[in-house]
């Protein structure tokens, strides 16, 4: 039998994530003796380095599929291995997405602040999934699962990834040196993409001109993908339709930001996956890891600290 793994958890010891490494084979202890570390804060970048300054840990299991913070601060040593949870939020995070695809087709973000009984004037500009097309840019965890979800409404899926690998469900998967093509026949464009150097501002002035006028974009990944100004920009402007966004940059979004008011504009405070929703697939997948790294096997959700996430 493989000796139990060390395993500390930090800075909060949730019940579920203690249970999950017991279940997985691990003993708990302190971080300054453990084989194996498991941080529950995202945003605690300090405490995580002062914790790993003390610590032995081989390896460090993060909480969020989103790893930037930590990489930018330099906080992802490349001598220990690093997981995050990317790929277990995916279908909460894509459910969400859909929602706020749909409600851009359906015109919810305008109905719902409406304060009288519109008349139809037969140039309606409600529309129905069925054959549109809906680019889905980045296709890890949330963009697999959001394809799925998009088949029973027979959308027409294209796939834009770094390598141009094959999304299942899609129609057809491009490079992102394709992306400016894509766009310009989508009805819909939506951001699920990993934030890093080369990403960030990914949908910039130069890519919202290329939608069309009638399509929208939706990001429920990291708002520094998106440049905020040039989406305020091409909102104001009529250039496209709509824009759905439960991550914004800055963030949290300024109460004054005219993302608020703007009547193209629908903004959700990045609830696409809550601590509620992910603790349990968190904890799955710390039992699992755990397992694995007691075994050793090649542990999910491998984290690239040169590519940064």
């Amino acid at each position: 039998m493989p000796e139990p793994v060390r395993v500390a958890v930090a800075p909060d010891a949730a019940p579920e994530v203690v249970t999950a490494v017991r279940d997985g084979g691990g003993v708990l202890v302190d971080a300054s003796a453990a084989d194996a570390l498991v941080w529950t804060d995202p945003l605690d970048l300090d405490g995580l380095a002062r914790t790993l300054a003390s610590s032995p840990a081989r390896w460090v299991q993060l909480p969020f599929a989103g790893v930037e913070r930590f990489v930018a601060a330099g906080v992802v040593d490349p001598a220990r291995t690093w997981t995050c949870a990317k790929g277990v939020y995916g279908p909460a995070t894509a459910e969400h997405a859909l929602g706020l695809t749909l409600a851009l087709a359906r015109r919810i973000h305008v109905h719902a602040r409406a304060r009288s009984w519109a008349p139809r004037t037969g140039e309606d500009r409600e529309r129905t999934l069925d054959g549109a097309t809906v680019v889905v840019v980045g296709t890890g965890g949330i963009g697999t699962a959001l394809a799925g979800m998009l088949a029973p409404l027979r959308a027409r899926v294209v796939g834009v990834n770094r390598s141009g690998r094959p999304l299942a469900g899609a129609e057809r998967t491009v490079t992102t040196g394709a992306l400016p093509d894509a766009v310009a026949d989508a009805a819909f464009v939506v951001v699920a993409a990993a934030l890093t150097p080369a990403t960030r501002h990914l949908v910039d002035a130069a890519l919202l001109a290329r939608m069309d006028a009638g399509a929208g974009l939706v990001n429920v990944a990291r708002g520094g993908l998106v440049d905020t100004d040039a989406l305020v920009d091409a909102l104001r402007a009529g250039a496209i339709a709509g824009a759905a966004l439960d991550v914004t940059e800055p963030e949290p979004l300024p109460d004054d930001h005219p993302l608020w008011t703007l009547p193209a504009a629908l903004v959700t405070p990045h609830v696409a996956n809550t601590w509620p929703m992910a603790l349990p697939a968190l904890a799955a997948l710390v039992r699992r890891n755990v397992a694995r790294f007691a075994r050793g096997e090649p542990l999910e959700g491998l984290v690239d600290p040169a590519a940064g996430y």
